[in-house]
């Protein structure tokens, strides 16, 4: 059972207690919200409320039916929406993929890794299609290195994004029971959708493909998000100096206190890191990161030999059924082969995903598209 705490969660605005919310009904110390059954109940405000979120029928109208155009000039996935009106699970009962040590640090550190969250074999089959559908060859290093398209994300240049969002092989990992059985531990329920994003070929730094390795926050850290993003790792990338997925944990810990020695005018997505030592998280093909969007986070510079950081970026958070046009996009980018339209996905401009046959759901995979309703 989902249940809603009213008080500090009310779905018109997620970041307002219903306390903040009366002056919006000057003529009632009530404020009725309606149920499934059609049924209203008086909250009266300041105190607490507690219902199962699936009797919840009232949704703003601010919140349905539109697309997610938050992101096109900053970071984030607009597949999904930016923040959900639903809190993250604070309770560790009921896990099902999750150990309770697992969950200890997970909000201790703000990340958690879930070992072989799918098989080995079924990464390692998505790795070598990414070498295909790219047209490099993974023994042969001077294939590598080609021209890369211009990122408004300027930090993700070189980085070695694969702009392919909707293969079979990816659905398969999305659909993959484990994978959605671990965010469904972490946000306390299973009616989620999948994010639509892509996979990431990040080769050792050359002269002529020099990046740097680079912290930031996708979301604004001061806004709370109530989100999660996350990374399946396709090869092995145990190796200090191979790149990979960096973090803070520290500063994801410390965040309201470090906010308070930074300037007014600091940047909300690029923090300031001096002091704290970027965490290189080793992962294992078919080990599942997840991380706290609060978490601040990035690519760590590939400076091995001839090692080639492979991963697909996956995330889940839950379902908003209500918006029919974020639904409808998401059935479309999947039918279509459209990308997300946003500051950090330019898209293939070859549209090469275009001749590729649909992806076969399970239902499992269509619910947590959008096709089939929770």
């Amino acid at each position: 059972m989902i249940w809603l705490y009213i008080y500090s969660l009310f779905p018109d605005f997620h970041t307002c207690s219903i306390r903040e919310y009366t002056p919006h009904f000057p003529f009632s110390p009530f404020l009725p919200i309606k149920l499934v059954n059609r049924e209203q109940i008086p909250v009266i405000p300041g105190r607490i409320l507690r219902l199962p979120y699936s009797h919840l029928y009232h949704k703003s109208r601010f919140m349905e039916n539109v697309l997610n155009t938050a992101h096109k000039a900053i970071p984030g996935n607009p597949s999904v929406a930016t923040t959900s009106t639903i809190q993250l699970s604070k309770s560790s009962e009921n896990l099902r993929v999750l150990s309770k040590e697992d969950w200890k640090f997970w909000i201790e550190n703000g990340y958690i890794i879930i070992k072989q969250a799918v098989p080995r074999e079924q990464a390692t089959r998505l790795a070598n299609y990414l070498w295909e559908f790219e047209n490099k060859d993974p023994y042969d290093p001077n294939t590598w290195y080609t021209p890369t398209q211009h990122m408004k994300m300027a930090e993700l240049t070189n980085t070695g994004m694969v702009e392919i969002y909707q293969h079979q092989y990816q659905w398969d990992n999305r659909q993959y029971p484990r994978i959605h059985q671990a965010f469904a531990d972490i946000w306390g329920m299973e009616e989620l959708w999948v994010t639509i994003d892509r996979a990431n070929l990040n080769f050792p730094i050359r002269p002529g493909h020099e990046y740097k390795g680079f912290i930031h926050w996708d979301y604004d850290p001061e806004t709370k998000p109530q989100n999660v993003q996350g990374v399946l790792a396709l090869a092995d990338q145990t190796d200090e100096n191979m790149g990979g997925f960096q973090c803070i944990p520290e500063l994801f810990r410390t965040y309201d206190t470090w906010k308070l020695t930074q300037p007014a005018d600091r940047d909300h997505f690029k923090p300031d890191i001096t002091g704290f030592t970027p965490t290189k998280v080793k992962m294992e093909a078919g080990d599942l990161l997840i991380f706290h969007s609060a978490q601040p986070h990035g690519i760590r510079a590939n400076n091995s030999k001839d090692k080639v950081r492979i991963a697909q970026y996956i995330s889940m958070m839950p379902a908003n059924e209500r918006n029919e046009e974020m639904r409808q996009w998401r059935i479309r980018s999947w039918k279509e082969k459209v990308a997300p339209d946003g500051y950090a996905f330019p898209g293939d401009p070859l549209n090469r995903e275009k001749q590729q046959p649909v992806a076969t759901l399970t239902e499992l995979g269509e619910k947590l598209l959008g096709l089939r309703k929770w």
